[in-house]
């Protein structure tokens, strides 16, 4: 029997790379041959513990198909990395609330089924764990579907940006319930919010002063549309208090200007510049570009936090989980550096 029983909310490009790597690693028997996890057995589980029971979406060429063929249909562009048997889970219809902004609509081709009692289907799966994968700009939606999960007694996961884990309202709720709660903003596992925090953190480390500093990101993926429409703001101001945090010093810091380029498709281009100064004042600069493919990104990162968030249900923890808020989110309940993240989940998980 699976270990860990899933409910994604949403079924875009992130929820299709999630589903694709639980079928892909678990045909892999041993961890030194499963390339691209940081972590291939985490608290005792491999990603062959990891079970989606339950998902959600408003598309109407994913409502009512099979998980297996509900993660290739558009809009989604993830590549395909291996073949899908049938899950025999089918996708529920949710309520549209503003989980579809402007310029998305040109995109999505809403179901006109009824909504389904999404606590009801979340129990009658035996779902444990809620991840809610809506657009950025969703934010009435993630907020309901945070009341669905308290419904049900399942623990909440938020990737999006909006304030949920960091709310110190809904952090009670999730305790008063006794409910484990993770988020805000998921970071990737080789992402740019990453990438730049740590060639900070590395160059303060050596005695470099940085000055001013910017990071650029271009996507062709939906959610580059969302977060450019409804969320660009918000992301930006996340972005760059996560990355101010690896510095000890306040320096000039802008990080997560978006903007939308369709032939990209799920492919991601981010722009980093630093500018700082060295031995004798002398000047140092770095102009730098970095490519990912999207959905991949969320991966590694989501496969540890539902692992973890597991662990939290076996110690009946409740609220919000520090350390793996720290660890896995842009924006936690408590900003720390990158360094006192990384030791707090490792000494949660061992």
């Amino acid at each position: 029997m699976p270990k860990v029983k899933v409910a994604l909310i949403g079924v875009g490009n992130c929820a299709s790379a999630f589903i694709q790597g639980i079928q892909y690693y678990a045909k892999l028997q041993k961890p030194e041959d499963c390339v691209g996890l940081r972590n291939p057995v985490l608290a005792g589980l491999s990603p062959k513990d990891i079970q989606v029971v339950a998902a959600f979406d408003v598309d109407e060429r994913k409502v009512g198909k099979d998980l297996s063929e509900a993660i290739f249909a558009k809009p989604n562009n993830a590549p395909k990395v291996c073949d899908m048997p049938v899950t025999g889970v089918k996708v529920n219809k949710g309520p549209l609330l503003d989980g579809v902004g402007k310029s998305t609509k040109a995109f999505i081709q809403v179901s006109s089924a009824s909504d389904a009692n999404v606590a009801k289907v979340l129990k009658d799966a035996g779902a444990e764990v809620m991840v809610n994968l809506l657009p950025s700009g969703a934010a009435k939606a993630s907020q309901w579907y945070a009341e669905q999960a308290l419904a049900a007694g399942c623990a909440f996961v938020n990737t999006t940006p909006n304030f949920i884990a960091s709310d110190a309202a809904w952090a009670k709720r999730f305790a008063d319930a006794k409910l484990p709660l993770v988020g805000d903003d998921l970071v990737d596992q080789v992402g740019s919010t990453t990438l730049h925090k740590t060639l900070l953190k590395l160059l303060s480390d050596n005695g470099v002063r940085i000055d001013e500093t910017y990071q650029l990101d271009v996507g062709g993926g939906t959610e580059s549309v969302d977060t450019l429409d409804r969320t660009r703001d918000a992301k930006r101001t996340i972005k760059t208090e996560s990355v101010a945090a690896s510095l000890p010093y306040k320096a000039e810091i802008v990080a997560g200007s978006t903007d939308y380029v369709d032939f990209l498709q799920n492919k991601r281009d981010s722009y980093f510049w630093i500018s700082g100064v060295y031995f004798c004042n002398a000047p140092m600069k770095i102009d730098l570009k970095f490519q990912t493919v999207d959905a991949p990104n969320a991966g590694s990162v989501l496969f540890d936090v539902v692992r973890a968030v597991k662990l939290a249900l076996n110690k009946k923890l409740k609220g919000a989980v520090e350390p793996v808020c720290a660890y896995a989110f842009k924006r936690p309940p408590q900003m720390v550096p990158l360094g006192v993240a990384e030791a707090e989940f490792a000494k949660f998980v061992a």
